[in-house]
């Protein structure tokens, strides 16, 4: 069998495998196997491995079967994710978890209609082991291959489950690496309407988080910590970016000038500045509400522009996407934005924001449907461009 057990789960470490439990299956899944070559339903296995989650994940013909996620553990001490690392525990995963994600499906090697795999952006090294097992992959079954944009799929995660948007909708797409506004007129017809100009709104919380003393991943502390706060006690400054492009980069010098002189200021001034003991008992007494009020700025600064993108538009379809897209703050506040100005409004379920290749799978079905197939001679690219 081409995909025999290499390695047993138990011995994957430190590393650990999560399975999406997916409750919108098909009732039906064997008997759907059995009669697939007969309803020709396109069946996708789709691979995720731009940074340090490798993922593979079914779908056939647009409902998602089975969704896989081998999540590291290995580079909480290091703070941040090493891309070595990843890459090599990519290549200790990505065999079990496609193995798991087709039984669980349950389907067979036989049915698979195309192989669908993450090549841009990322870290090269992981979508390297990626690309490279999908290739291999397709090349032995003789099927297909899909290459999708990383970025383009979180966007389509919001047409996984009902209720779906309709088109054109906008997307307000943000993680650790990217914060964008994207105008979707179909799914394979998008254009970024606004993005930042520098740092993006995940590493806004998780360079806070650090500042903070927290461990790593610490966007999700921090989520945690501001459900406690106050957050209107600490005010901290919007920066004034022309058009729907966003800036984080001067917020957190202000939160880095705000700790360092321990809540008199978020402007440098030597004269404010307080010892290493007064900042840290400064952080101590005041955490939540810190965390509270970053929060609050961060949503604020990427609603504010979301609403003047749908003012700009006259789009009233609007999701989120990605990573920071399961912040609780931004989720609350998002549907409260769209209450108030009568917005359609769509998120994805958690296990669905974060990097998984469900949304990979349901790209690439669309591609699947328009005839979109890649050689094998694509290559992965760390950065890339929305055509």
């Amino acid at each position: 069998m081409f995909l025999n057990k290499i390695q047993r789960f138990e011995r994957i470490e430190p590393l650990k495998l999560f399975e999406q439990k997916i409750k919108h299956q098909a009732p039906n899944t064997k008997q759907q196997t059995t009669n697939h070559k007969q309803q020709n339903l396109p069946t996708i296995l789709a691979i995720e491995s731009s940074c340090d989650e490798t993922s593979a994940a079914v779908c056939r013909d647009g409902v998602i079967l089975s969704n896989l996620i081998a999540t590291q553990k290995v580079h909480e001490q290091y703070g941040g994710v090493v891309p070595e690392l990843a890459s090599r525990a990519h290549m200790q995963n990505i065999v079990p978890v496609v193995d798991v994600a087709i039984k669980n499906a349950g389907i067979s090697l036989s049915d698979i209609s195309a192989i669908a795999f993450t090549q841009s952006p990322g870290l090269i090294g992981s979508l390297l082991v990626g690309g490279q097992f999908a290739k291999s992959m397709a090349l032995a079954l003789n099927v297909p291959l899909i290459s999708v944009h990383h970025m383009q799929a979180h966007v389509l995660a919001n047409l996984i489950d009902e209720p779906r948007p309709d088109f054109p909708f906008l997307c307000l797409t943000v993680s650790g690496g990217h914060t964008q506004i994207v105008l979707c007129e179909s799914p394979l017809k998008m254009k970024v309407i606004g993005e930042t100009i520098d740092d993006a709104a995940g590493e806004a919380f998780d360079k806070t988080a650090k500042m903070l003393g927290l461990p790593y991943p610490g966007g999700p502390l921090v989520d945690k910590y501001a459900k406690l706060g106050d957050a209107s006690r600490f005010k901290f400054p919007e920066p004034q970016i022309q058009g729907l492009d966003f800036s984080f980069s001067g917020l957190k010098t202000a939160i880095l000038y705000f700790l360092n002189n321990a809540g008199t200021s978020n402007v440098f001034k030597e004269d404010f500045a307080v010892s290493a003991e007064e900042r840290q008992l400064f952080i101590d007494n005041n955490l939540n509400d810190i965390c509270a009020s970053v929060q609050n700025r961060i949503v604020s600064i990427l609603l504010n522009k979301l609403l003047k993108a749908s003012k700009e538009t006259g789009i009233k379809n609007i999701c989120i996407a990605g990573g920071v897209s399961a912040n609780s703050g931004l989720r609350n506040s998002f549907i409260e934005m769209g209450d108030k100005f009568k917005w359609n409004t769509f998120i994805p379920k958690f296990e669905y924001c974060t990097d998984n290749a469900a949304m990979i799978a349901i790209t690439a079905y669309y591609k699947f449907l328009a005839g979109e197939f890649a050689g094998l001679s694509v290559t992965p690219s760390a950065r890339a461009e929305w055509s």
